[in-house]
């Protein structure tokens, strides 16, 4: 059986912090807030994972309290991933799209996809990370933050 999840996050930049996306650090750009370090990449694709599963989400699982301040996204992902496998799930595969005006995330998505799929245990043939623009539209388009959204899915082993 296989179950399919999906995912959304966003922050807002935050100049006192590194940007981190898909477990990558994004040099010459603000950070974005947040409890953890903030990587809406990796937290949308935890979220699709748990929502797949029927695990809860990203902000149950990982509460906001000093345990996991500043924590890794990728470490996070790692923690999804032993999750899913107590539960009897493996990942099949995931696709994300960060939603971003600024700055330019082409030179990034290969690291993303590695990254991502070390902390899942998976090849990185099964991880798509894109990127896109709301063509000045919204929060993101004015340049106020980032979002991304993912979806998994997640293939029963038991």
């Amino acid at each position: 059986m296989n179950r399919v999840g999906i995912g959304f996050d966003a922050h807002a930049f935050d100049d006192a912090r590194p940007l981190v996306l898909g477990g990558v650090t994004i040099p010459d750009h603000a950070g974005l807030s947040g409890h953890s370090d903030a990587d809406v990449v990796s937290h949308a694709v935890g979220d699709a994972l748990l929502g797949a599963a029927g695990l809860g989400d990203i902000g149950g699982m990982f509460p906001a309290d000093e345990k996991w301040a500043g924590a890794s996204s990728l470490d996070l992902l790692g923690e999804i991933k032993r999750a899913l496998s107590e539960a009897g799930w493996s990942v099949g595969n995931v696709d994300s799209t960060i939603v971003a005006e600024e700055p330019r995330l082409a030179p990034h998505v290969e690291p993303m996809r590695s990254g991502i799929a070390a902390a899942l245990g998976v090849s990185p043939a099964v991880v798509s990370v894109k990127a896109t623009t709301t063509d000045h539209l919204g929060f993101t388009g004015r340049k106020e933050g980032i979002a991304a959204f993912a979806v998994a899915l997640i293939e029963n082993v038991g």
